[in-house]
């Protein structure tokens, strides 16, 4: 019997990637304002960055923000914990992988996904600000992925924010003195995001840039 497209498994792929969506949108479409909190899944709760984005969350959850992570450990978990301990909600949007991420226990809302395009989707979708905490591959995925949208008007303006200077500043003097020279991005792409060290710099960061989208 000759093979037909039907009979392809992955042709199949595209009603788990529906029901995705689908349960994604159904949990989080009358969420409310939200910031996104991105970051490693490496770092122990003793890590400096821990303890800072638990700050940060805190500060946006008492302030009515809901927080959005990847629902995993690490700066994810440090998100969750920092925003239960406030006054709005705490959402993990949780991945399936074979190593490292298992959902942490800091989540009022839990959203679990099988592909890493439809959960960065929604930690997108839904966010009124991004933060971004030193991470690896993953985070850096996330952040191209969010300038892009932001860069090409798929998604509005909202602040991104790097946090740690030490660590983002050698990624974004590349962005400056590399992409620029070879004419990949334009000087004004670089007003996309902001680089800050700590809360009350980030907090600044933030209103100037909610400030701004209220003039417009």
């Amino acid at each position: 019997m000759p093979k037909t497209h039907l009979k392809n498994p992955n042709s199949w792929k595209m009603f788990q990637i529906i029901s995705e969506f689908t349960n994604g949108f159904d949990h989080l479409h009358e969420l409310g304002p939200a910031v996104t909190i991105f970051g490693s899944a490496r770092f122990e709760n003793t890590h400096p960055d821990y303890k800072l984005a638990q700050e940060i969350a805190h500060y946006f959850s008492d302030r009515g923000y809901h927080i959005l992570s990847g629902g995993g450990p690490g700066i994810m978990e440090a998100a969750n914990f920092g925003a239960q301990s406030g006054k709005s909600k705490s959402v993990g949007l949780n991945i399936e992988l074979p190593q490292e991420q298992k959902g942490n226990a800091y989540q009022d809302i839990s959203v679990n996904f099988r592909y890493f395009f439809s959960r960065k989707h929604m930690l997108i979708e839904y966010a009124d600000a991004c933060i971004f905490m030193p991470g690896g591959f993953g985070t850096l995925d996330e952040l191209t992925e969010v300038l892009t949208l932001i860069q090409t008007k798929k998604n509005k303006k909202i602040p991104c924010i790097f946090v740690n200077i030490k660590f983002w500043k050698p990624l974004l003097d590349w962005f400056s003195n590399t992409l620029i020279a070879y004419g990949t991005i334009n000087a004004k792409d670089l007003s996309l995001y902001h680089l800050v060290d700590d809360l009350e710099t980030l907090i600044a960061a933030f209103n100037i840039e909610v400030n701004a989208n209220i003039k417009k």
